[in-house]
């Protein structure tokens, strides 16, 4: 009998990050299935909380300091399957660009109403009920 190993993918953190009354969203260069704009997200690295990977994720992304002010929860996303976590962030300093051209296409802030333009599925129910707190 052969053991077999499963191997579990790390876990994406994104990071909600609201500035001047919008919040950024970035485009895929490779869309996961229907994902195509989302926010600012990476795998979870050795050692880090999920806090940190969506700080240093934007970093890299979008060339943005961000501070993580709160966690907004965790799921399986519906659509891709991977273990998610979301950190609400605020801007601490730059302009936000696509630093990572490898993985992004453009990015945007966008505001609360033009949401589902981009995301047609809706948001996980805490990321939408803090944007609407944040955003209205």
């Amino acid at each position: 009998m052969t053991e077999r190993t499963v191997v579990e993918r790390p876990g994406i953190s994104a990071a909600i990050v609201v500035h001047e009354n919008r919040v950024l969203m970035v485009r895929r260069r490779i869309s996961e299935g229907q994902l195509s704009w989302q926010f600012p997200a990476g795998e979870i690295e050795d050692g880090e909380t999920s806090e940190q990977a969506a700080v240093r994720e934007t970093h890299e992304e979008v060339g943005l300091t961000v501070t993580a002010v709160k966690a907004l929860g965790g799921r399986v996303h519906p659509k891709s399957g991977r273990n998610m976590s979301y950190t609400a962030c605020t801007v601490t300093s730059g302009t936000a660009f696509v630093a990572d051209k490898d993985e992004l296409a453009e990015l945007k802030w966008v505001a609360l109403a033009d949401i589902p333009e981009l995301v047609p599925y809706g948001l996980f129910e805490p990321v939408q009920a803090h944007l609407d707190s944040v955003l209205s």
